[in-house]
């Protein structure tokens, strides 16, 4: 009987083991695979910037401020942009990675943009594919069939159902001039972040090449290309292509093996602003050219025109990121706005150097798990604890710089399941462990109640006058921030606006704060108010207080470029810092408490606050604090002011800098 119940338990103990681990795995597959995914590619797999031979040119901010090239742009400058690629520049192949969906056949910009589309031979237009095709798309749709779509020979054991049956183009005169054409379709099936690209699409049962694949093929002279379960393969230049295939969309995936930016840019490629390109094709028109005044097309020598000759049998790829809601970006584990163009870039660089990313499947991320979680087992039953820790550590160590090292080299492997069922295991180990070795659950129960009555107990009563009412008084340094303007800015918004803004303001202060041994005591509305030099002991509480402050103003700043950028309205703070003697500690009722500080100290540091207001400042301080601060910041005083409640005049203090080195 003894026996049974023994094996029994065992029974029962690997049953809720699995069943912990389909959990936790369920549950690291939905939240933690694709931030530990980024985190790989990010930070190992994008280890070198793009080819040189692949140029982006951006319709950008710089381009649409223009007097003259205000946003959106009649086609013209489209046609000049090609006519200068056309006829002074010889790339090898351009991508437009747009979908031109309005075309005036009276118009005269957009004539001449269709002459230009016909006259190039290396040009790829960019389509989209529909889910639902008009029935008077039907003869366009039998041309782009019969014209674009590409010679396929399939080895595949399985059939692609229909998806998509239609183009998005409301042209046919255009779609019918443009010799070729490519989807610049990005996000069809991947949820969130863009780690993929569609390099093929099934529309009507005939498949159409992406805008990258295609100038692949163009630069290699062929449109076959056969397909396996697993490869895409091109004959003429004997490249394969691993991809994953959505049978149910007719959607053939690549996962993209990113680059890292070039420093201070958005891009991992060359790139231009089309203004450059714009402004160089007039120049070339109106007779200046590289030869006649070679400085202007020197970038060395503060050149600003774009030399053709830098063009000369590269990759082009032409695209759009100009600021705003509709602007071509999209979250991918390199950035959470990567430029829609930078992705086409990438992908095509991965044709053209045969550099792919192999992602591991579930036997290698399993039988990871399996060696981890039983050499963590072995680890516990085998030696004390802290040993048994420490071991677990030095191997999970090695496993991730084996991840990390196959990811430099191109092939990603699950970490995060194994690493998270690997703790699973350590959890449910150790209290195995626990359990078996006193054999009787009744026993462990009555163990841990006398362990919980004689220890955990005994400490929270020797403890319990840490929570008693009361205080005590010091000397701090008590910081208020305000935002200006806040009352009507609440006004424009909603109650969401607000909030939203509100919290990733605050959300930005608080680790500031902390950074500088500050606590923060209280949010006021949209003030806040900090103490530094209790409960956290700090000799230097005045200078950590002002630099924090000058921290919190820099980091609005860049609050403010972000949400000029993002459409928000912009916000300006002030700060108000004194130094003096408070009481601090518990206030409230036996049953409700808050630890505050409470003086004159604090009232005077809001009302130097909002003096701010009155002088135009940013960050005031009192006498106190800056007799402080003397030798780490540049202040100057602003006035002798008469502070409410106060006989008499006091100083305030501005402060401009602070010492970078102090």
């Amino acid at each position: 009987m003894k026996k049974f119940k023994f094996r029994w338990f065992y029974f029962n103990s690997f049953v809720l083991y699995l069943v912990l681990i389909i959990i936790f795995s369920i549950l690291t597959l939905m939240f933690l695979e694709q931030p530990a995914y980024n985190f790989i590619i990010s930070n190992f797999v994008a280890n070198k910037t793009g080819s040189r031979d692949i140029i982006e040119i951006i319709v950008d901010d710089a381009s649409t401020q223009q007097a003259d090239y205000k946003w959106p742009w009649a086609k013209d400058k489209y046609a000049d942009i090609l006519d200068y690629f056309k006829t002074y520049a010889s790339p090898k192949v351009i991508g437009m990675d747009m979908n031109v969906v309005t075309f005036d056949e009276k118009n005269s910009d957009d004539n001449k943009f269709l002459k230009i589309v016909s006259q190039m031979d290396n040009l790829v237009f960019g389509f989209v594919p529909e889910v639902v095709n008009d029935d008077s798309d039907v003869e366009l749709l039998k041309y782009f069939k019969n014209n674009q779509a590409l010679d396929i020979k399939s080895h595949l054991n399985y059939g692609i159902e229909n998806y998509y049956n239609g183009i998005i183009n409301s042209s046919e005169k255009l779609c019918k001039s443009t010799k070729n054409y490519g989807s610049v379709l990005i996000n069809a099936s991947d949820v969130g972040t863009i780690s993929s690209s569609l390099n093929i699409v099934k529309i009507d049962d005939s498949y159409y090449p992406s805008l990258a694949l295609k100038m692949y093929l163009l630069v290699n002279n062929t449109n076959k290309v056969e397909l396996s379960d697993e490869y895409m393969f091109i004959p003429s230049s004997g490249l394969k292509i691993p991809y994953y295939i959505n049978r149910y969309k007719g959607l053939f995936r690549t996962n993209i093996r990113f680059y890292k930016n070039i420093p201070n840019s958005d891009y991992s490629h060359s790139a231009y602003s089309a203004y450059s390109v714009l402004e160089t094709y007039a120049a070339l028109k109106s007779g200046v050219t590289p030869d006649n005044n070679p400085n202007l097309f020197d970038f060395s020598k503060g050149g600003k025109l774009l030399n053709p000759e830098m063009f000369k049998d590269k990759v082009v790829i032409i695209g759009a990121n100009v600021s705003g809601p509709s602007a071509d970006v999209h979250v991918t584990p390199m950035a959470k706005r990567h430029p829609g163009t930078d992705i086409q870039a990438s992908a095509y660089d991965n044709f053209q150097n045969s550099y792919f990313l192999k992602r591991s499947g579930i036997g290698t991320m399993l039988l990871s798990f399996i060696i981890l979680s039983l050499l963590a087992f072995i680890f516990i039953m085998k030696t004390r604890f802290i040993n048994g820790l420490v071991a677990i550590f030095l191997m999970d160590v090695i496993y991730v710089a084996i991840v990390c090292t196959a990811a430099y080299n191109g092939n990603i492997m699950n970490y995060s399941v194994p690493l998270i069922c690997q703790f699973v295991t350590v959890i449910f180990g150790y209290s195995f462990k626990f359990i078996t070795e006193n054999r009787n659950k009744e026993k462990i129960k009555q163990a841990m109640g006398k362990y919980l009555s004689q220890d955990i107990m005994k400490n929270v009563v020797n403890n319990i006058d840490d929570l008693k009412l009361g205080g005590k008084r010091a000397v701090v340094t008590v910081l208020f921030s305000d935002i200006r303007g806040f009352t009507s800015l609440s006004e424009r918004m909603t109650a969401e606006e607000v909030s939203m803004i509100l919290n990733e303001y605050f959300a930005e202060m608080e680790p500031i704060i902390t950074k500088y041994n500050g606590v923060i005591n209280k949010f006021i509305g949209d003030a806040v108010m900090a103490i530094f030099g209790e409960p956290i002991q700090d000799i230097n509480h005045p200078q950590n207080a002002v630099k924090c402050a000058y921290e919190m103003l820099k980091k609005v700043e860049y609050l403010q470029d972000k949400w000029l950028y993002e459409g928000k309205p912009k916000i300006e703070i002030g700060v108000g810092i004194n130094t003096g003697e408070v009481f601090i500690g518990n206030i409230g009722t036996e049953t409700r408490m808050e630890y505050t500080v409470i003086g004159d100290t604090v009232n005077l540091a809001s009302r130097i606050e909002s003096y701010n207001k009155v002088y135009k400042t940013n960050l005031l301080v009192s006498s106190s604090t800056y007799e402080s601060i003397t030798d780490i910041a540049d202040v100057i005083k602003i006035s002798e002011v008469q502070i409410r409640g106060k006989a008499k005049k006091m100083n305030i203090y501005e402060v401009l800098r602070i010492d970078r080195n102090s």
